[in-house]
């Protein structure tokens, strides 16, 4: 079901999983030599030295909330040896060429670019220093760095890095292998809590975000899509529309966008958005949807009932004799765990502005991954990608939905119909949400066996979702490593998949989200079962700590049971666990090469079930880059948590429409819902990984655990609705 872009993403996501350099950070040190006329020095890709001793430093991926564009360049900036108030950041256009993967996704950004990033400011500091020893005559070994400035202690010599710019562009680029890096101690600017470079201007009202984008003689389209998705454009009239003052265009769009989920749709273009909103009403349209308004929840829910009564269509994983040792057990327990379809319901809509002009494409756009909708529009195109331009906006949240890069493809579209005006593509709401990829509904039917200790020995999981050719779609597949799979002797995981004509995309933590609920939640009852409580249970069974290698054929730094352990401890002891209590959950999850594990307290209120404190413990390694960002991009995991819990988010599916046209029926938390959210960090001696997403999936166990805990009746569906 994913499209060749989505492929790449995913493989080179498993790549840095494990550690791997997925780009040469040599073609940046060696890039863009200072132009003719320019003040600035430009030593790299990324950092370009101004007369005033100022430092831009280039922010390569996109920001999406998620602290980015603030933390790649603090790295830069360490290794540079500036002082932070002396950095001005520039956000980077798509040029994959240079930058090579430059993508919001998969928490991968701090593991991909923890090295590179760092060496790029260290080569820009040993080029200074080379031009500084020439013009002084010293031994560069003689030299020392001071907040910008280069210093030679024997003659008490001091001078900023200006002063050597136009030599240290002359210079020879190092070696990123040949450089010598900073000792953690002595990081000034690494580890220190740091503001987000953009938040002043967020709080102003200055324009940052793909929806903002102005240009000249710039026109405006508005999208008509179909009520059930991928349903065909069989014919329409727009006279009605285009005799309204204002109007230029009526644009046909048929079978646009990603592979999987080809798009028919009717543009209409104007002077305003709201003059071409407005004139869609008059719009005379005819859809075909045979065939695709057939799926609805019910449907599904049949289906997946009647696959659970025979064995999965594949196998994921088999290990020991499951059946005999089920059938052995002396005690078997056995549950049906539910979850939907989610929507990503980003803040900001999905907009994209277009430019065709003398045969190139240039393109302004809150997106995720770049490089991917710059290969999509070459392809739906004919354009070579030296000709298309991607500037990358800040987006107003992605969670994922901006992997995919249909909304481009789309203003391309519109925007090749007149050539030489600009054209911005926004969605409204009810467009935002039919267009959506949906984080994929599951049934999960687990069966476990303990045998008269009370000791887990037989797991079974059969998973029914989505996707299409009998390969689960984005985000829905079942992982071998499912906890605790890799911790007991008999396992059988298994995969149906259903068709749909509802596109699948990765959401925050994909798969994970919904895998922590179901899993953690069947674990809960397992515990229970055994006599003790779930953090008892799991502990028990990761035992002494160990490396588990990834799955065969898999990628990835493996499972650390210690690390683990680690972070369940780390929470327990922040939450003062002593046991059971009633409205109290506890959830771990391992994602992202993030070990984090939750506990929840919830109460009952006039309000209905209220989450009323939260403790999060964590191991990302052995390096917080930006504390004050890790703290928010956590509390974030537990808030939308929540809504995946208690907010009712759900997108039901009836007669292949989606049931979902804007936030009153999409209820996403509010302040006056957060609770107090504590968080400890576990440092272990592993290199650095991301912060995006793996603080949610335990989040969301624990909160379902907790409402499981405080009404005596276990939830098995989520949201959680009062009986």
């Amino acid at each position: 079901m994913p499209a060749d872009t989505d492929r790449r993403f995913v493989l080179k996501a498993l790549l840095a999983a494990g550690g791997a350099l997925v780009f040469d950070i040599e073609l940046a040190l060696g890039a863009a030599p200072t132009g003719a006329g320019e003040p600035a020095a430009r030593l790299n890709a990324f950092v370009r030295l101004h007369p005033d001793n100022t430092v831009t430093i280039t922010a390569k991926n996109p920001e999406i909330g998620q602290g980015i564009k603030t933390m790649l360049p603090m790295l830069i900036a360490e290794e540079l040896d500036v002082a932070w108030e002396a950095v001005k950041i520039e956000q980077a256009v798509a040029d994959q060429a240079l930058f090579a993967p430059q993508f919001a996704g998969g928490s991968m950004a701090t593991p991909l670019n923890w090295l590179p990033m760092r060496q790029a400011g260290a080569a820009a500091r040993a080029m200074i220093l080379a031009a500084a020893a020439q013009e002084w005559s010293l031994p560069v070994a003689e030299l020392s760095t001071l907040a910008g400035d280069v210093l030679h202690v024997g003659s008490a010599r001091r001078a900023p890095y200006a002063a050597f710019a136009q030599g240290a562009v002359r210079q020879t680029v190092p070696a990123a292998t040949a450089l010598k890096l900073k000792d953690p101690a002595d990081f000034t600017i690494i580890g220190k809590p740091t503001k987000g470079v953009d938040t002043p201007a967020i709080v102003a009202g200055k324009p940052l975000f793909g929806i903002d984008t102005r240009l000249p003689g710039m026109l405006h389209a508005a999208l008509l899509t179909p009520p059930v998705r991928g349903a065909v454009l069989k014919s329409h009239d727009a006279a009605a529309a285009l005799a309204r003052p204002g109007v230029r265009k009526v644009v046909a769009l048929t079978r646009l966008g990603e592979a999987d989920a080809p798009v028919d749709a009717l543009a209409v273009v104007a002077d305003s958005w709201w003059t071409a909103s407005e004139a869609r009403k008059a719009l005379q349209v005819e859809w075909d949807a045979e065939g695709r308004d057939r799926h609805s929840d019910s449907s599904f829910a049949a289906a997946a009932k009647a696959a659970h009564e025979g064995r999965p269509q594949a196998t994921v994983l088999t290990k020991g004799d499951p059946a005999t040792a089920l059938a052995g057990a002396a005690r078997r327990l056995s549950a049906t765990y539910t979850y939907p379809f989610v929507s990503h319901a980003t803040l900001e809509p999905q907009n994209c502005t277009a430019l065709f002009h003398a045969g190139k494409l240039e393109i302004w756009a809150p997106t995720q991954m770049p490089g991917g909708g710059q290969d999509l529009l070459a392809k739906t195109f004919g354009l070579a990608p030296a000709d298309i331009t991607v500037h990358i906006t800040r987006s107003g949240g992605g969670f994922g939905r901006r992997l995919q890069n249909d909304y481009m493809v789309l203003a391309a579209a519109i925007a090749r119909e007149v050539p030489g005006r600009p054209v911005k593509l926004l969605l409204d709401r009810q467009e935002d949400f039919k267009l959506d990829f949906f984080r994929a509904a599951g049934f999960h039917r687990f069966e476990a066996g303990l045998d008269a200790a009370g000791k887990l020995v037989a797991l079974r999981d059969h998973l029914v979702t989505f996707g299409a050719k009998g390969k689960p779609g984005r985000g829905a597949d079942l992982p071998a490593n499912l906890v605790p799979a890799d911790l007991i002797d008999h396992v059988d995981l298994g995969q149906t998949v259903l068709e749909t004509n509802i596109p699948l995309g990765w959401l925050r933590a994909p798969g994970s989200n919904a895998l922590a609920f179901a899993s953690q939640g069947f674990l809960d009852e397992v515990a229970e079962a055994a006599g003790l409580t779930l953090p008892d249970l799991l502990l028990q069974l990761l035992g002494t700590p160990r490396l588990i290698p990834p799955p065969a054929g898999g990628r990835g730094p493996g499972f650390h049971t210690g690390r683990a352990a680690g972070a369940i401890r780390e929470v327990l002891r922040l939450s003062g666990w002593s046991g059971a209590r009633k409205g109290r959950g506890f959830g771990f999850y391992f994602s992202h090469n993030g070990y984090f594990a939750a506990v929840a307290d919830v109460a009952k209120g006039e309000a209905g079930i209220r989450v009323e404190r939260v403790w999060i413990g964590g191991d990302i390694g052995n390096t917080i880059i930006n504390p004050l960002n890790a703290e928010q991009q956590i509390r974030g995991s537990v808030i939308e948590g929540m809504g995946h819990v208690l907010s009712g988010l759900k997108v039901p599916i009836e007669g292949g429409a989606v049931g979902v046209a804007n936030f009153d029926s999409y209820p996403l938390p509010r302040i006056d819902v957060v609770p107090a959210i504590e968080i400890g960090m576990v440092r272990s001696d592993f290199p650095p990984t991301g912060l995006g997403e793996p603080a949610m999936p335990p989040a969301i166990a624990a909160i379902a655990n907790a409402v499981s805990s405080l009404t005596g009746q276990r939830l098995r569906s989520l949201p959680y609705a009062e009986s």
